[in-house]
């Protein structure tokens, strides 16, 4: 579903060139759950950052289903990216003056496709996650969970390739959090979502298929769930304190 093979990014500032990506190189499966961590500057937003079609690369490959984003135009980017990957941020990004439902809906509102297709998906979605008795309410009027869990409901509605969530449980408690990673979990096992997420949250990280670890804008090390979410949370914290200590 997603391959990113030896991808190279940099920026630069004044007459400084900083190397942040060097040869990153992963995939994700059809229908797989799988976060990405690293400490600060290891790469992960710019990575995400490059998939999402946000910024261009120096050189490697992304492919996202059967697309190659190498060498796009910025049109035809925008048209994939607005319409086959779907999107869960940090800070939620739901529009104020919009109810829940119509925030849920805004990718077929932008296409001019709500149909009643896609309003039978919002209000399944809704049920999925728990916030149809929310549908109706504006987003100063839910808490923090439910917004997630709305924007969660939202990156589903154009039925994307895959879902890039960056930092999605950053701005909940612990209570909220699981609400959250719980909805990831109900999109890939009842819609068989692909689910990549950038995260520093070694909880949510637990219940992924697979996590991927970047240090200094390389792949570092990459752990499998076994199955037990406890035990796979401390095999990641081990892996973190050591690859921190590593010079």
């Amino acid at each position: 579903m997603l391959y990113v093979k030896d991808l190279y990014k940099s920026y630069e500032a004044g007459k400084n060139k900083y190397q942040v990506l060097k040869g990153v190189d992963f995939h994700v499966q059809h229908g797989e759950f799988v976060a990405v961590m690293g400490p600060s500057g290891s790469g992960k937003t710019t990575l995400l950052n490059c998939i999402s079609c946000y910024i261009p690369f120096d050189k490697g490959a992304i492919t996202i289903g059967e697309t190659n984003l190498a060498g796009q135009s910025e049109d035809m980017l925008a048209h994939f990216r607005n319409t086959k990957i779907g999107f869960v941020f940090q800070d939620f990004m739901l529009l104020d003056g919009l109810t829940i439902r119509e925030n849920i809906l805004i990718p077929r509102i932008i296409q001019d496709e709500v149909t009643p297709d896609a309003e039978e998906l919002a209000n399944k979605l809704a049920s999925l996650f728990g916030i149809s008795q929310i549908m109706d309410k504006y987003p100063a009027e839910i808490s923090g969970g439910e917004k997630q869990r709305a924007a969660v409901a939202r990156s589903l509605i154009n039925h994307p390739l895959i879902i890039l969530a960056d930092e999605p449980t950053g701005n909940l408690d612990s209570k909220s959090s699981r609400a959250v990673i719980e909805a990831f979990g109900e999109a890939k096992s009842r819609m068989n979502a692909t689910i990549c997420m950038v995260t520093h949250d070694s909880f949510a990280a637990s219940f992924c298929d697979r996590v991927i670890l970047l240090k200094d804008g390389t792949v570092y090390k990459q752990l499998e769930n076994g199955g037990n979410q406890s035990q796979f949370q401390d095999d990641l914290l081990s892996a973190i304190k050591k690859m921190n200590m590593e010079i």
